[in-house]
């Protein structure tokens, strides 16, 4: 890991405790705005002119706080949220998105992100499984945990790993969406998106305990808690607690963890407001790393279990999140929102990575401390009208996303070492450093603004639905060396458009079409270009696809072809750094989820993609498929109820990864991959309380294996886990 992925961010605030009092103290004076007045159903009479008529409609809009209906089984949801669009049924949106729900947390035992995105096959995780960072591969491009969004904002999640116990939702979308949320922090959102939800109170009051533990000796607890209050339940608050310790199945990994959750939120009959806490710690000690190779071999994958990690590494993370929200229909059918977040994280860590040559294996100590300060907010309208036969619905939006990072590093020389036969060594000694290692300075300043508009136009009773819109962005990108020097100073804007179609010929089917962008502030020319110093302009990488979605209410499936270009960068023939190069993934998803047949539910799906370089330097590479970007992948994943026996259930899935690059060239390279995971829970009563227990054992044969070549790194896949849990409703 180098110091340079651990740097990418900006806005400073108040730290520590000051810091988490003041969003404490921001969440609780939002709440003490009374209620609002009840709200008029009245609705303008139609013109009586050779003009098309203008009607206000009545009909009101899903609210965030309004959790879209699942498919039967509760483990995947028929909606999600789409950034500008708000809330939407999926078969309603030209777009490409499944969204994962808290049932499937808890049924599966997922207790990281990476766990939840198992069930996905267009999304594969690296750098993940017991190390200290998790980068999700979507549609065959990288997507950095920065770039993830928390209840809508970006730049306020937890970056290197989020916890699931206070999640509700986890929306997944395939594909650009520049437009939908704007440009991400760090630029990695090409291939698609992440968005967490995290849990609210429900209207039936709630009191779960959960203990759980693994095979390996790991143990931990989780407290969720939710009530409503006042005549009508229009205050709620939803607390999680969770904390777990102890060994990973990864030899001599140790995982510590505590996350608190706190919502609060008001519902009136105008006006609804929101407020989060969100807090994390985690630490790792002796994780398994990454390894690279810059030799002509690709090394024998490990005993699934060995770790060849130093004793002396460790990653320790923490984040402090608040969030707030206010929602006001200012008339029926139309709807202002305001909400902002804030993030500070504080991280440290010793890393060690194994770098296998020709002529052996090496590592270094590096030290990084890593601080983030950013700030995200957003604004807009949405509403509802008609011309005529014609149907609107309008929205507007902007918002702004402030990002601080501040860094420092040490770094030793090399010293020998094995993935097979590691010899531990003492913590070596520094020989390189920069910055200050005690209260590390800025070393990136990210500032991104922009304003959104779009209209989705209904026709034939909206059966025919076209979205237009677009999203204007400004990029401000400032770097700066250890002594705090300007090293680099961006500034640049450019407008993202977005083309939807759907057509319902029935109102259980709908075809669609989308063009969209992704946007990536442009590179800087190296030392080595003619052109040095020059900044490229914004890199706009851009998305076709069309397909066909199904959604029964009990059951659904979809099916999508997708091209996307991503800009590449070189240095020519004549000196100059340019972005002339190309990266063109063209791919086919078929996706199920559901309850096709009582007592059966699946979550199922393929992703075919043919992925290739184009216009490389001197054409070197063209043709040659990118690093880390398997040309098939499944995902099958079943539940059968047993019928014999009330309340029990078994589970079963296969996951399947097919070849994967290490290089450019295509010289290097792992093999396919397959993985099988096996669960039960029961169900029952137990003094007089719904208890349900489970135990789940992931990658049943303990292979040992390669799961990911992303960014050029191995990512050893993840040991037999066996994993054991007992949930109570008070």
């Amino acid at each position: 890991m180098s110091a340079s992925r651990l740097c990418n961010s900006q806005f400073k605030i108040p730290r520590r405790s000051v810091h988490r009092a003041s969003i404490v103290a921001a969440i609780a004076l939002a709440f003490q705005v009374p209620a609002a007045f009840a709200q008029s159903a009245d609705t303008a009479a139609p013109a009586e002119t050779t003009l098309p008529a203008v009607k206000i409609q009545a009909s009101k809009e899903a609210l965030p706080g309004d959790l879209e209906p699942t498919f039967a089984g509760g483990q995947v949801a028929r909606g999600s949220d789409f950034g500008v669009l708000g809330q939407q049924k999926n078969i309603d949106v030209p777009f490409s998105m499944t969204t994962y729900t808290s049932k499937l947390i808890e049924d599966q035992q997922a207790r990281t992100l990476a766990d939840v995105l198992d069930n996905d096959p267009a999304v594969r995780t690296a750098y993940g499984f017991g190390n200290f960072s998790q980068v999700f591969v979507i549609r065959g491009f990288e997507m950095t945990g920065d770039d993830i969004s928390l209840n809508g904002l970006y730049g306020i999640t937890p970056r290197q790993l989020v916890s699931t116990d206070a999640l509700e939702r986890v929306d997944v979308f395939k594909g650009a969406n520049a437009f939908l949320g704007g440009a991400s922090p760090t630029g990695t959102a090409i291939g698609g998106g992440i968005n967490l939800q995290l849990k609210r109170a429900d209207d039936k009051p709630l009191t779960r305990v959960t203990v759980e533990g693994s095979g390996s000796g790991e143990f931990g607890a989780h407290l969720d808690v939710g009530r409503r209050f006042g005549s009508e339940g229009q205050f709620g608050i939803r607390v999680n607690q969770a904390n777990r310790d102890g060994e990973t199945s990864i030899d001599g990994e140790h995982r510590r963890e505590n996350t608190t959750a706190v919502a609060l939120d008001w519902r009136g009959e105008k006006l609804r407001l929101y407020g989060d806490f969100l807090y994390q710690r985690q630490r790792v000690n002796d994780g398994r790393p990454v390894v690279r190779v810059t030799g002509d071999v690709v090394p024998q994958p490990p005993s699934a279990s060995y770790n060849y990690a130093q004793t002396w590494s460790f990653s320790s993370l923490e984040d402090t999140v608040g969030i707030v929200r206010a929602e006001y229909d200012f008339v029926p059918g139309w709807t202002a929102y305001v909400a902002g977040g804030a993030r500070h994280t504080n991280e440290h860590g010793e890393y060690s990575t194994p770098v296998v040559g020709n002529a052996g294996t090496t590592a270094s100590r590096l030290g990084v401390p890593h601080q983030e300060d950013a700030t995200s907010a957003e604004a807009g309208v949405r509403g509802h009208f008609n011309t005529g036969p014609v149907s609107h619905f309008v929205t507007a939006g902007a918002s702004i996303v402030r990002v601080d990072s501040q860094s420092a590093y040490t770094l030793s020389r090399s010293f020998p070492t094995s993935l097979y036969d590691t010899q531990q060594v003492p913590s070596p000694a520094t020989a390189f450093s920069g910055g200050d290692l005690s209260d590390p300075q800025t070393t990136a300043l990210t500032l991104m603004r922009s304003v959104a508009v779009s209209d989705t136009l209904g026709f034939l009773n909206d059966r025919v639905l076209f979205t237009i819109g677009a999203r204007h962005q400004w990029l401000v990108s400032n770097a700066y060396d250890y002594t705090g020097k300007q090293t680099e100073a961006y500034n640049d804007s450019i407008t993202t458009p977005l083309f939807g179609l759907v057509v319902k010929p029935w109102q259980n089917v709908a075809f669609f079409a989308n063009h969209s962008e992704a946007l990536a502030a442009g590179d800087q020319a190296p030392s080595t270009a003619t052109n040095f110093g020059q900044l490229l302009p914004p890199e706009r990488s851009k998305q076709y696809e069309v397909g066909v979605k199904y959604d029964n209410e009990k059951f659904g499936a979809s099916l999508a072809a997708f091209q996307i270009e991503k800009p590449s960068t070189f240095t020519n023939g004549a000196g100059f750094f340019v972005a002339d190069g190309n990266e063109r993934h063209r791919g086919v998803e078929a996706s199920v989820y559901g309850q096709p047949v009582k007592g059966v539910r699946l979550i199922a799906g393929a992703t075919y993609i043919n992925a290739q370089q184009l216009d490389t330097a001197n054409g070197a590479t063209d043709g040659n498929r990118p690093i880390g970007v398997p040309s098939f992948m499944f995902n099958i994943g079943a539940e059968y109820d047993v019928p014999m026996l009330t309340g029990l259930t078994l589970s079963a899935r296969w996951i399947h990864t097919g070849p994967q690059y290490l290089n450019v060239t295509n010289t290097l390279s792992i093999p396919a991959w397959d993985r099988f995971d096996l669960g039960t829970r029961y169900a029952t009563v137990v003094f007089g309380k719904p208890t349900t227990f489970r135990a789940s054992v992931t990658n049943v044969a303990n292979k040992s294996y390669w799961a990911s070549t992303a960014g050029g790194y191995l990512t050893q896949g993840a040991p037999r886990t066996f994993l054991l849990s007992m949930t109570t409703d008070f």
